[in-house]
Order: C-alpha cells, then sequence, then structure tokens
C-alpha cells in the first residue's frame, strides 16, 4: 500500500531549504520525462511528491535516497546548496509554457544570487510576470517596480515599459485601480508616440485598461477599449486571445448585454482549454455562471458554477475560490434559498481575508447583506451593509460602493428610516 503521510510541514527556519531542495526534484523529475505518481512508485503517492516539490515538506534521507535512485541521480544533488537548481534559460521556458509556479521559483531561487543590475532587473521583470499570472499583486509589485527602476536608470525604455505593464498589473490584482490606470494611459502614449515594445503591446494595454475600467465601473468606457482592440487581436494566439475574450465577456455583462457575454465567454473558455490553460477556463466559467444567472438561466449557471468550484478546488487557489463560492450564493439567493446563500457568503469571505482579496470580500459582504435582508434581520443587514460600504470607499470602487449605498438605502427606506435612507442615496448620487 502506497504512503499517504506528507510529513511535517516545514518550520520558517527549513522552509528555504525545503523549497530549494523541492525545486531540484521538480526539475530532475521533467527531465527524466516522470510524472509527480510514476516518481512515487509503490511506496509513496503523487501528494506527497507534489508536497515535497513544492517545499511543503521536506523529505527524510530515507525517501530521498529512494525517489534520487528513480531520477538516477546522487542525493547529495538535492541537498549541495553551491548547486544551481535552474538555468536562466529552463525557467524562461517555464514562463513561455505557462508554468507560472516553476518560472516564480525558478526566478527566486536565481535572484538569490544575481549581484549583476542588469541581469537581476530581468529577472524580476520575469518574477513580475510570474507573479501576477498567479494572482499575486502584491509579490508584482515589488519585482515590477524594483525592474522598472533599474531598466530606467540603464535608459532600457522598452524593457522598463514592459515591467511598468506588469506593475501596473500587480497594483490592479492590490484593488489600486488608480495607479493601475495611470501607469497604463501613460504607456499607451508612449507607444502610440512611437515607442516599439512588443507587437501586441498596445493590444495588451488596451484590454487591460478595459479591465481597470471595468472593475472602477466604467463597463462603457470599458468596451470602448475592447472595441480598439478588437482589430488588432485576430492574429493573438489561442490564450492571449481567450483572455481578450474573457475581459469583453465580463464587460458585456456588466452593461447589461447578457447574450453577449455568454458568447464571448463560451468562445473564451473554449480557447482556454484548447491551450490546456484549466485555470484560466475555470475563471471564465465563473463569469459565464453569472451571466447565465443575470438572464435567468439559474440550472445552467448553478451547472458552471459547480463545474468552475471544482477545478478552482483542484489548483488549491482561495483567492478565485471566493469568487467561486460568492456566484453559489449569489446562485442560492436567485432560488430563494437563503440560508444556504447565508452560508456560502460567510465562506466566500473566509476565502477572501486568506487570500488577501479584497474585491472578493467586498462582494460576499454584499452577498450575505442581501441575505440577511430577505430572511428579516434587518439589523444585521444594516450592519453588513454599513461594513460593505466602509470596504468599498477605502478600496476606491465606486460602482460597487453606488451599489452598496443604493441596496443599503432600500434597506432603510423599508424600516421607515426616510431621513437615513435620504442621506445614502445623496452619497450614491455624489460618488465619482
Amino acid at each position: 500500500m502506497p504512503r499517504t503521510r506528507t510529513g511535517a510541514r516545514a518550520s520558517e527556519r527549513d522552509r528555504a531549504l525545503a523549497l530549494r531542495i523541492g525545486l531540484r526534484i521538480r526539475e530532475a523529475r521533467h527531465r527524466a520525462g516522470l510524472t509527480q505518481q510514476q516518481l512515487a512508485g509503490d511506496r509513496y503517492t503523487k501528494a506527497y511528491v507534489s508536497a515535497l516539490e513544492t517545499g511543503i515538506a521536506r523529505p527524510s534521507m530515507v525517501a530521498l535516497q529512494f525517489l534520487s535512485e528513480r531520477l538516477g541521480m546522487p542525493a547529495s544533488h538535492f541537498i549541495d546548496e553551491e548547486h544551481p537548481a535552474w538555468t536562466r534559460i529552463e525557467v524562461d521556458m517555464r514562463l513561455a509554457a505557462g508554468d507560472w509556479r516553476a518560472a516564480a521559483d525558478g526566478y527566486e531561487t536565481l535572484l538569490a544570487d544575481a549581484t549583476d543590475d542588469s541581469v537581476r532587473a530581468d529577472l524580476l521583470r520575469g518574477l513580475a510576470e510570474a507573479s501576477a499570472r498567479l494572482d499575486l499583486g502584491k509579490e508584482a509589485v515589488a519585482a515590477a517596480s524594483e525592474a522598472a527602476r533599474i531598466y530606467a536608470a540603464a535608459g532600457r525604455e522598452t524593457d522598463a515599459a514592459l515591467a511598468r505593464y506588469w506593475l501596473a498589473y500587480g497594483l490592479y490584482q492590490s484593488d489600486n485601480e488608480l495607479d493601475a490606470r495611470s501607469i497604463l494611459a501613460a504607456l499607451l502614449e508612449q507607444v502610440r508616440g512611437g515607442l516599439q515594445v512588443e507587437p501586441d503591446f498596445e493590444m495588451r494595454l488596451l484590454t487591460s485598461l478595459a479591465a481597470v475600467e471595468s472593475r472602477a465601473g466604467q463597463a462603457s468606457r470599458a468596451l470602448t477599449y475592447l472595441e480598439e482592440a478588437r482589430g488588432l487581436a485576430a492574429d493573438l494566439d489561442d490564450r492571449r486571445r481567450a483572455a481578450f475574450l474573457f475581459n469583453l465577456a465580463i464587460n458585456y455583462r456588466e452593461v447589461g448585454d447578457f447574450e453577449g457575454a455568454i458568447r464571448a465567454g463560451t468562445q473564451g473558455m473554449a480557447l482556454y482549454r484548447a491551450a490546456g490553460a484549466i485555470f484560466e477556463s475555470a475563471r471564465i466559467e465563473n463569469d459565464l455562471a453569472l451571466a447565465y444567472l443575470a438572464s435567468g438561466q439559474v440550472e445552467r449557471a448553478r451547472e458552471l458554477a459547480t463545474d468552475a468550484r471544482r477545478q478552482i478546488e483542484d489548483t488549491g487557489d482561495e483567492r478565485w475560490m471566493a469568487a467561486v463560492v460568492d456566484t453559489e450564493a449569489q446562485i442560492a439567493l436567485a432560488t430563494g434559498d437563503v440560508e444556504g446563500a447565508l452560508r456560502l457568503a460567510i465562506d466566500a469571505r473566509g476565502h477572501a481575508e486568506r487570500s488577501g482579496n479584497e474585491f472578493g470580500g467586498l462582494m460576499a459582504m454584499l452577498t450575505e447583506a442581501r441575505a440577511l435582508r430577505l430572511s428579516g434581520r434587518a439589523e444585521e443587514a444594516e450592519a453588513r451593509f454599513d461594513e460593505a460600504a466602509a470596504v468599498a470607499r477605502a478600496s476606491r470602487a465606486p460602482s460597487r460602493l453606488r451599489d452598496v449605498l443604493r441596496e443599503w438605502a432600500d434597506l432603510r427606506a423599508e424600516a421607515g428610516d426616510h431621513r437615513g435612507a435620504y442621506e445614502l442615496t445623496s452619497e450614491a448620487l455624489s460618488v465619482n
């Protein structure tokens, strides 16, 4: 029988060593052409190998000897601190192949020994992209800002532009739409002024600006950017065209064109699946669920949300789990299952808080407030609307703040507090 215990979690002191060993095990396994299950053999499990490769667990010498023999390498290869776990070309290839976690790990490993500023800047830019792809906004901001500074000092304008793009991406993921918009708009002006970056860079800037405007509640402005980008998207590969369609679907839904959202989202999901991008496919599937829900097709929405949850659960990504569970809560509300919606909204909020997903937490709070209101728990609903409004104000999300204030005003009006309702409505009208 295979073993199922993954071993004790590494302490903070041993974390670096566990990660280094894990990177080398994964590197050797890929070179040998083995899957995690094949490497585990009959003695261990795929989960155990995965835990080793990600640094969650550190192997015993017995386990390391077993694995090294299967990989055809001495055990010392994995624990020798002087042995380079990655080469630059290998890490860049992982990034190009969409293996974001491996790429991020590789860049971090190479950065530990990099002293030349030019090399550091390139590694930091790669780390920024990998972090952004993993939805790790703060990490992307830290890496991209340092890379941009080094590039600018060296007069490498094109490279600095790419670093600032990933800086804007990270800021957007960190719910700082204002600074993200400013950087993206400045980059678009540079490109249209003659700066040569990459063939699809202008399209990427337009798509990213659309995402920022959509988050800020400016769906019509976002669609304008996307219509500009449409003509530039024809020659993209499947993954990038799918990303474009994903943004298009979101904004169609925001302006109430649910048929357009379903059409674009379905096309994007098919392209992502063809490219093997399961995580991105699940994100579109979740958005499609919301589009079907808004169009009144509740059962289809439920099917899509269930499938999206299964795929996101497989990735262990709590940031996006918050979004999927909140979608399930909204579906429960639409079917009259108020208590189920409340449980799911609270669960979604927990995922958001643990992953630092402020926007997801805000959406879960709003869903929770709606459920409390429908269940007749007016005082609790009032408190939750108050909390949601505070978060929306702090995160500079005007569209969401208006939604919160208007629904909160309705709650007060129902309770006979017309003066309070008037104050909230007035604030909602003044938000811009």
